[in-house]
């Protein structure tokens, strides 16, 4: 499935996996985007001040250098194959701008719902920094980067997730093939950041997101030119999903007390 092209925040140009039309949601994960350019205009607004409630952003980046900080005064900088898992919770205001002025940008975001019980918790930041990030070389010449969960005897540094997720970042050679343990139970997903290959024999091309059904392994199978992707997986929640705009809660009620709590500056950590 491919993506649909449309803009965000001040007019940054992106593709919307999940999260749009062609997939609403695929439990836990409400939205997935990449945004990937190279012409300042299509990225240099940024995102600027925006609250959000319910749920977690995770912003893991490919090119480029994004700054941000929030209402707490929490503030960092990401970097080329650093990541960041933001826990919302109760809420925040947070503004992600490009440091850059010119030069290619490109990265994902995936939001990941919260359960009922864990939506109003307090706010939290996880920020990954590159070499954080373990990964394993694997036979063939497959390297693994293992950002959340356990892959290939690593654990990925972001820990305390109640989805329990695995998001790894895969490099496969050309003609090559490897299997990837996958949990039996959680929603999953392939998507094809570079080359061509297949998942489980349905073909991929770059751009393309592959959804998985329930099993304990994905296998992968890179084109002549080699590929490079993404399989990520956490627990599905089965719960009522209210939303709008940064908010996702259970209830339109509770979305309502959100608009309210925004405009009376109630949102801020």
């Amino acid at each position: 499935m491919e993506g649909v092209r449309t803009s965000d925040g001040a007019g940054v140009r992106l593709t919307r996996i999940i999260g749009s039309g062609r997939m609403m949601e695929l439990d836990p994960f409400l939205l997935f985007d990449e945004f990937k350019s190279d012409n300042p205009d299509d990225y240099i607004g940024g995102f600027p001040d925006h609250p959000h409630r319910g749920f977690e952003t995770v912003t893991y980046l490919i090119a480029g250098v994004v700054d941000h900080a929030d209402s707490a005064g929490n503030s960092g900088t990401l970097q080329p194959g650093g990541a960041q898992w933001m826990t919302a919770g109760r809420g925040l205001v947070h503004s992600e701008l490009p440091k850059q002025k010119e030069g290619m940008l490109w990265g994902f975001q995936l939001w990941v719902n919260l359960p009922a019980d864990s939506k109003m918790v307090p706010p939290r930041y996880q920020d990954i920094p590159p070499e954080a990030i373990p990964h394993a070389r694997l036979p063939g010449g497959a390297v693994a980067r293992v950002l959340a969960g356990q892959a290939f005897g690593v654990t990925g540094p972001v820990q305390g997730i109640v989805t329990i997720p695995l998001y790894v970042d895969i490099s496969l050679p050309p003609d090559t093939s490897l299997s990837v343990p996958v949990e039996e139970g959680k929603s999953a997903f392939v998507y094809m950041i570079q080359g061509e290959g297949k998942a489980d024999g349905t073909t991929l091309t770059a751009g393309t997101l592959g959804q998985l059904s329930d099993g304990d392994i994905v296998k992968l199978a890179a084109g002549n030119s080699g590929c490079r992707v993404f399989v990520v997986a956490a627990r599905p929640l089965n719960q009522p999903v209210a939303r709008w705009g940064p908010f996702v809660m259970n209830t339109d009620e509770e979305i309502q007390q959100a608009i309210e709590d925004y405009r009376a500056g109630r949102i801020r950590d």
